[in-house]
């Protein structure tokens, strides 16, 4: 008799998800289920990136080893973010160059490493989603997501099946928003002017909500508009595939009743 065990997933949450908005770790859990995917959670912390980038290639080893360790059992590694994700795939197997003892078993786990919209579409062949949105939303390709992971047809493809969206592109949805991690904080002047290219661009599109798949994209992105007045909502593309789009948009204060964070 064949296994009809289902596919068991490890979700990798994030440190932004985790501590800034919790909304968008359980709407990819929701749309992993819905594929037909087991979701686990188990214990965690950063993928290392922060480390990496800033060159500490100690620290992030350690980080490294300690995500494999706790993901490698699951037949796939699912991160709500292009960045971390990317971290992961592309990243990883550079801190274990000549060491045979771990360098196939990085291989392997890098290869079952996948983006939540990029695993949905390409692994699961998920085709449209149930969710239903009434608005005009914009979609911000971030760098890594793009760059190392390919991701750019994907999110465009789930978003066509939305009841009640529109999706209107703005000028330049490839480029920088700025934010770059470690970059806005080592290069602030620098950051706030792509920024105000990027928020110029998501005006020019005429969308009242802006869409991205990185959580620190949408962040900057979120911070700048609100700095200008700008009224438009801000949120990760997993929250609208998964019908959850009635929490408060990215830095808007909770509704009565609800919790702190958003």
């Amino acid at each position: 008799m064949r296994d009809q065990r289902p596919v068991s997933v490890g979700l990798f949450v994030t440190c932004l998800v985790d501590t800034m908005r919790p909304s968008v770790g359980f709407a990819a859990a929701r749309l992993l289920e819905q594929a037909g995917c087991e979701v686990n959670v188990p214990r965690q912390t950063c993928c290392g990136q922060p480390a990496f980038n800033s060159g500490d290639r100690v620290t992030t080893r350690a980080l490294a080893e300690q995500t494999i360790a706790a993901f490698e059992t699951f037949d796939y590694v699912v991160v709500p973010s292009g960045s971390c994700a990317g971290m992961i795939k592309s990243h990883y197997p550079e801190l274990f160059v000549g060491e045979p003892d771990w360098a196939g078993r990085v291989d392997r786990f890098c290869a079952k490493v996948f983006e939540l919209v990029s695993f949905l579409t390409d692994v699961r062949r998920v085709t449209h989603v149930t969710a239903a949105f009434d608005g005009t939303v914009t979609y911000h390709d971030s760098c890594s997501g793009l760059r190392e992971l390919g991701i750019q047809a994907q999110p465009r493809k789930l978003l066509a099946s939305v009841e009640g969206l529109t999706l209107t592109e703005m000028p330049d949805s490839d480029v920088c928003c700025g934010f770059g991690g470690t970059f806005c904080v080592k290069y602030p002047d620098i950051s706030n002017a792509i920024v105000e290219k990027k928020t110029a661009n998501i005006l020019a599109s005429g969308a009242d909500t802006l869409l991205a798949g990185d959580l620190g994209c949408l962040m900057n992105m979120a911070g700048k508009l609100q700095r200008d007045g700008r009224a438009v909502n801000v949120r990760h593309v997993a929250e609208v595939l998964a019908g959850v789009g009635e929490t408060p948009a990215i830095g808007q204060p909770p509704r009565n009743g609800e919790g702190s964070r958003s």
